[in-house]
């Protein structure tokens, strides 16, 4: 799955004979899972129309700060556009628009867009070989990305006028190319490896029959989609679950038991620099499980239990590097009992669970926690969804690591 999965990128298309590439960038942007809106400087619309371009990306096309509808004016909000953005890109980019953004110049709808956008702007060149090296253009190259945006290099080629040389700009899949590897490489796990584990344990009793819990496995699958989303690759050790995940970033590994997620956590744990232990395992499990299903004979039935070896203690007892978390689910006592876990196992964080707070624990789609940090710092968490706090959670390590 691209990076750019889900994102809203908006495309501004100035007057230049490389517009007509662009029906084929919003056509790759699409297929990498983005929303796409367009607009266009009034000029551009001589070589690519509107019509193209709505049709790909399935939005309307701006181009004027008022739309007529039955002689009524509708105003096209150029601040809404700016902030709906993830991503802004700007292709191509001509060496009168480029001037435009250097001064503050805000002549049409894609100017004051881009002039009220808070997200990343990239922009692609794209004009003749004297105009591309032409001083001032050069000037507002060094202008725009001392204001932060990103520059696409132009290619050298056959150019509109005849000429051979740089100024064509880039073809749309090195566009999509560049810009995913820049967000990549900015990401701060890029290079990380995490392992998370999640979801309840099946501890068996006969062939047909466990002992288990309610966990969903939710929490833990959006910790590893946030880990992801910051770039780390992910090794994601899941009980039984329904939970999917989809990121080309994430290895899912499924177990049963609590002795099979054991084994695959201390499997990967001496090479990863991140570990979050959600899942719900299994403090006992039967001592003698039948080979045959058990027949219901007596009124009354005892199964012997014996403790499971507990994960997250022996990976605390062997880390070195390790940013080890864990998770606490409590009814009573809750601080008390977090506070002695996260010493008892070594650990540099633990997420405190209450089942007394409602939208909390097993189940739904919500959560409620509060992060509990080895220097005794306690961050009370409000409701959340489960994304949210799988975001908050990968914040909150990102904050401990770097302090």
């Amino acid at each position: 799955m691209s990076i750019l999965s889900g994102k809203n990128i908006l495309l501004g298309i100035t007057a230049g004979i490389a517009a007509y590439k662009t029906a084929n960038l919003v056509r790759l942007f699409i297929k990498a899972g983005a929303n796409v809106k367009v607009v266009m400087t009034p000029a551009s619309k001589d070589f690519i129309t509107p019509l193209t371009l709505s049709t790909l990306s399935k939005n309307p096309v701006h181009s004027l700060f008022t739309n007529e509808e039955d002689d009524n004016a509708v105003w096209n909000n150029h601040v809404e556009l700016g902030l709906w953005a993830d991503i802004f890109v700007i292709a191509p980019a001509t060496a009168n628009t480029m001037s435009k953004m250097t001064n503050g110049t805000c002549d049409n709808l894609l100017l004051a867009t881009y002039l009220s956008a808070k997200c990343p702007v990239y922009f692609a060149p794209a004009m003749d070989l004297d105009m591309y090296k032409h001083p001032s253009t050069v000037q507002s190259f060094k202008a725009l990305k001392s204001f932060g945006n990103i520059m696409i290099p132009a290619t050298s080629g056959e150019l509109a006028s005849g000429l051979v040389g740089e100024g064509r700009m880039a073809e749309p899949e090195d566009i999509v190319d560049f810009i995913e590897k820049d967000i990549l490489n900015k990401l701060p796990l890029r290079g990380k490896k995490v392992l998370v584990t999640a979801g309840p344990t099946y501890e068996a009793i006969d062939p047909v029959r466990f002992i288990g819990n309610h966990s969903s496995g939710k929490m833990g699958f959006e910790i590893a989609k946030a880990a992801a989303n910051l770039g780390a690759e992910v090794v994601l050790v899941s009980g039984p679950s329904h939970e999917t995940v989809s990121s080309s970033l994430i290895k899912l590994i499924r177990v049963t038991s609590a002795s099979q997620m054991y084994n695959e956590a201390h499997n990967y744990f001496n090479d990863v620099d991140i570990a979050v232990l959600s899942a719900a395992v299994a403090d006992y499990r039967p001592k003698n499980v039948a080979d045959q299903k058990i027949k219901k004979k007596e009124a009354t039935f005892s199964i012997e239990l014996e403790k499971t070896k507990d994960i997250l203690a022996s990976l605390g007892a062997i880390k070195t590097k390790q940013f080890l978390v864990g998770f606490a689910l409590e009814t009573n006592n809750e601080l008390e009992h977090a506070k002695g876990k996260l010493k008892a196992k070594n650990l540099n964080l633990i997420v405190l669970n209450s089942l007394n707070d409602k939208g909390a624990g097993f189940g739904g789609s919500t959560n409620k926690v509060t992060f509990i940090t080895n220097d005794d710092q306690i961050i009370a968490q409000e409701l959340k969804s489960k994304t949210q706090v799988a975001e908050d959670l990968m914040n909150q390590i990102l904050k401990q690591l770097n302090a």
